[in-house]
């Protein structure tokens, strides 16, 4: 995929996405709302199941054969609300906005760069397009500051900066990981301890379950110390090993949720109802993408693991 720098209303796609050139252009999606102020972290209540929702890296590659097609097909499938991707060749942001809300879904949250320098203006165009006050820096890919305490706290005083700018524009700033959160050590800790101990308590955190899995821990145990701070979940499911192929880019095809090695009872369990939104997302699927999104669905609902709404 090549990004139109000059012009982001336009962007060219090839027929292979990878994830690099996807979340180079996740943090410029609009949708034609306004900024709404955030409560962070409010759940009353705390119901037991979050909302269902769809990271649309999953359909990257269906997006640039039919995109309003797409969008249909989530909706029949049962999402109501997606998480931010890419548009294709061809389609203006007004154009992608337009099948989306057509299609009846809702934003959830939307993934982008760090607000910093000169994409703090993107980051506030973003919210205002698409109405949803989550901002979340996707974190790929890995930072080599993560290799040492001095670099993770560099990075933690980014992420507070970050997250000051949201704030003072009625936002949440959030933070998306990987594996290597989850494996690399500093200071005689993990880096996941340094950021949920260093890092702004008004940040939230989108724990991707599959990633800590790979990364070595018990995703339900990681969820449960997070509380609160996790009001978002990455849903996936797979074999969930660590491979040196994850480096480039190049993950193990994944299952429908509930076919792979999660427990993902014990993860709603673990989340004692702070969790707001079950983002389901397949970087690869071992069957046809559709079919792996209808079965993921039938699975957290009959499960009572999420609610479709």
């Amino acid at each position: 995929m090549n990004f139109n720098q000059g012009n982001p209303g336009k962007i060219k796609a090839t027929s292979l996405v990878s994830r690099r050139d996807f979340l180079k252009l996740s943090g410029i999606c609009v949708f034609g709302s306004s900024i709404l102020p955030v409560i962070p972290f409010s759940n009353p209540g705390k119901p037991k199941a979050g909302r269902l929702s769809l990271q649309l890296y999953t359909v990257r590659n269906e997006i640039i054969k039919d995109f309003p097609g797409t969008m249909r097909r989530i909706r029949e499938i049962g999402f109501r609300s997606v998480e931010t991707a890419f548009w294709p060749d061809g389609m203006t942001i007004k154009n992608a906005a337009k099948h989306i809300k057509d299609a009846g879904l809702k934003v959830s949250g939307c993934h982008v760069e760090l607000p910093v320098g000169d994409k703090k203006q993107i980051m506030l165009d973003t919210a205002a397009a698409f109405g949803s006050g989550k901002m979340i820096w996707h974190g790929w890919p890995e930072d080599k500051r993560y290799s040492t305490l001095d670099g993770t706290m560099e990075l933690v005083s980014i992420y507070n900066e970050a997250s000051g700018f949201a704030l003072e524009n009625g936002l949440q700033f959030g933070l998306h990981n990987h594996w290597w959160e989850y494996r690399n050590k500093v200071g005689g800790r993990f880096v996941y301890e340094v950021l949920l101990e260093n890092t702004d308590k008004n940040i939230f955190f989108e724990i991707d379950t599959y990633w800590v899995k790979v990364g070595g821990q018990d995703p339900a145990a990681i969820i449960k110390k997070f509380g609160s701070r996790a009001p978002m979940l990455h849903i996936k499911d797979g074999p969930a090993k660590f491979n040196d192929l994850l480096a480039i880019d190049n993950p193990d095809p994944m299952t429908p949720v509930g076919q792979g090695t999660q427990n993902f009872p014990a993860i709603v369990k673990a989340a004692d109802g702070n969790t707001e939104w079950m983002v389901v997302e397949l970087d690869k699927s071992t069957i046809n993408v559709f079919d792996a999104l209808k079965q993921s669905v039938d699975y957290l609902i009959s499960n009572k693991l999420a609610v479709a709404e």
